[in-house]
């Protein structure tokens, strides 16, 4: 193994943490920015009703990328602890195998995707004036699915040791153009939602080329040699025992939030317009936050992988008071700042009004996800997930459900719909800390010296 290569075993915690997260959160950021930049292009160039559009495939793309995305932690997970164990050859059997997993993953997404758009969106009670050009973005769209897989696969190899910074230069990269090219297609070829959706697809495989390519030129054990790709079962197999569950969270969560889009639809276009336009706010405070859990889980995996618990639970509580703050200072900037924010997207004034009765509502609440998300991802760094996947499903998901059918049908109000996110986060986090709390112990009962006879 390279002694180039920072491990994240020693050091002040809080720093590396720290330095190891930002350019991981301007990733995220820039990921954000890319669905951000097709609503903001077609709100502005191509009239209100392209923005609903666009704005409703909103929950069905964050079904579909919170899968790639809960299974990228599990490949993270499982090559930093191999890269802390130093263990060189399970690094390089779990890197190829994950490369074939995602790519596999990619394509079956890309094919559910273009085939089952129109039944999706025709579930989510899409108004009829949005569904043409919301099928159509979804389609195109889907067609970056598999460059999507590879680039999140790509960046959980580098951040699983700590090297945050490629990935984040060449996602500007790749933002950067893909900015351009929505201007292009929509200004200059008149292309609308068609356009936005080629541009992120597009951008998407150059991101995806500059990483792969990046992976084949390391000089460790984590480099991709196309040369030795093949499917290693045993490593195959915990790959998935850990990425499937996470990205089964991801996806029922957004399954759980069809239920929240249906809730909004039933408003009439100007909400569900206004709505569009404030949940891109969502992406951008809760991408930031997850940047320090997914180093919580680099961090702990690592250490815990090296023999280090002194630095695994503190890992776990300077990742949780980062991404707390975090959330706590963007929320803070959402709410006096909403109206600006909003007018990136639209230039009607009520559209903006609508879409400040979601903000009201959600600004103070992103601080609180980080309880449920940091504990979550402390002990999918301990290795496991399938406990806290079941209590996500029934605290936060069968939870928000319920809530519409109850809370909501009564008093059918944004207020009312929107205050499931807190109350849910909040009952999800007692039940994950209080899991965690038990399944670190047991973890941790390995380093105890046995006592003297």
């Amino acid at each position: 193994m390279s002694s180039q290569t920072n491990t994240l075993t020693e050091g002040p915690l809080a720093k590396q943490i720290f330095l190891v997260s930002l350019p991981l959160a301007l990733s995220n950021l820039l990921q954000v920015l890319f669905n951000m930049s097709d609503v903001a292009v077609v709100g502005r160039f191509a009239g209100s009703t392209a923005l609903g559009a666009v704005g409703s495939t909103s929950t069905l793309v964050t079904l579909f990328t919170g899968f790639l995305i809960g299974l990228s932690n599990g490949i993270n997970v499982l090559v930093a602890r191999f890269y802390g164990a130093r263990h060189p050859k399970d690094v390089e059997k779990t890197v190829h195998s994950a490369a074939i997993i995602s790519a596999v993953a990619g394509v079956a997404l890309l094919l559910i995707g273009l085939l089952g758009s129109p039944a999706m969106l025709r579930l989510l009670n899409t108004k009829e004036d949005l569904l043409p050009g919301a099928i159509l973005y979804l389609r195109v769209y889907f067609l970056g699915m598999p460059a999507l897989a590879l680039y999140n696969f790509g960046n959980a190899v580098f951040s699983s040791i700590g090297d945050t910074k490629k990935p984040l230069l060449y996602l500007s990269i790749a933002g950067a153009l893909n900015i351009a090219l929505n201007l292009f297609f929509v200004i200059v070829c008149d292309l609308s939602v068609v356009g936005v959706a080629l541009a992120s697809a597009i951008s998407q495989c150059v991101s995806a080329f500059l990483i792969l390519r990046a992976l084949t030129r390391v000089q460790d054990c984590y480099a991709l040699d196309l040369h030795k790709l093949q499917l290693d079962p045993v490593q195959a197999k915990s790959i998935l025992a850990l990425g499937v569950p996470a990205g089964l969270q991801n996806a029922i969560f957004a399954i759980a939030n069809l239920f929240i889009q249906a809730g909004v639809n039933s408003f009439d276009s100007l909400m569900v317009k206004g709505n569009s336009a404030a949940a891109n706010a969502d992406g951008l405070i809760y991408d930031c936050m997850a940047a320090f859990y997914m180093a919580c889980a680099s961090f702990m995996s690592q250490n815990y992988g090296a023999g280090r618990p002194d630095r695994v639970k503190k890992s776990y509580f300077i990742s949780l008071g980062y991404s707390f703050g975090v959330g706590l200072v963007l929320g803070a900037a959402l709410f006096f700042c909403g109206p600006a924010f909003l007018a990136l997207f639209t230039t009607e004034a009520a559209v903006i009004d609508a879409g400040m009765k979601r903000i009201a509502v959600m600004a103070f609440a992103y601080c609180v996800s980080a309880f449920m998300d940091c504990t979550i991802a402390a002990s999918r760094g301990l290795g496991k997930t399938v406990i806290p996947t079941v209590i996500v499903v029934l605290g936060s998901c069968v939870f928000r459900v319920i809530w519409v059918y109850t809370i909501f049908a009564h008093f059918h109000t944004i207020p009312a719909l929107y205050l499931l996110y807190p109350c849910s986060w909040i009952l999800t986090a007692l039940a994950e800390i209080a899991y965690f709390a038990s399944c670190y112990k047991r973890a941790m009962a390995i380093f105890r010296k046995p006592a003297a006879a």
